[in-house]
């Protein structure tokens, strides 16, 4: 059982056309394919199938091609908009979600074409439109990177 779900909780997921209605990012810039294991806006796994056809390993590097630091905090800060979102969408109001902070970043390992990333997600605190999130990304099992994310939902204005 995952740490802090209860055995009554019924988990839901998010596939990639939930996603897109739920964030703005597209193509380049979306970092998630998928989200599983949702339980409400407390946790979730979001999910990151790294190919060597995206557009950052023309640059990061072409010889030893590694997924970026800041795109695999980006993955983070995606997943728990998206679950705030899907959570929250009752009110009939569109919100989206800004990224106000990341705090205790550590990267331990790299992560490249063929890995698997998945984001792993869970609510510290939210106090009306602030959430408090830790996040951790995982690939085969082992830690590559975790942080604190904080951010701040809003009404979209178009």
């Amino acid at each position: 059982m995952t740490e802090g779900v209860s055995a009554s909780t019924e988990l839901t997921a998010m596939n990639i056309a939930e996603i897109l209605k739920s964030l703005p990012h597209r193509y380049p810039f979306l970092m998630i394919d998928k989200i599983i294991k949702i339980d409400g806006d407390e946790t979730a796994v979001g999910i990151k199938n790294v190919t060597f056809n995206e557009p950052i390993f023309q640059g990061h590097f072409p010889e030893n091609p590694i997924f970026p630091g800041v795109l695999i905090i980006e993955g983070m800060a995606q997943t728990a908009g998206a679950i705030v979102i899907k959570h929250d969408a009752g009110g009939g109001k569109k919100n989206i979600v800004l990224m106000l902070g990341v705090d205790k970043a550590k990267f331990r390992k790299p992560a490249g074409p063929g890995d698997v990333i998945e984001f792993h997600i869970a609510k510290i605190q939210r106090r009306r439109n602030v959430g408090r999130y830790e996040a951790k990304a995982m690939v085969d099992g082992a830690i590559i990177a975790e942080a604190e994310i904080t951010a701040m939902i809003i009404e979209a204005t178009a």
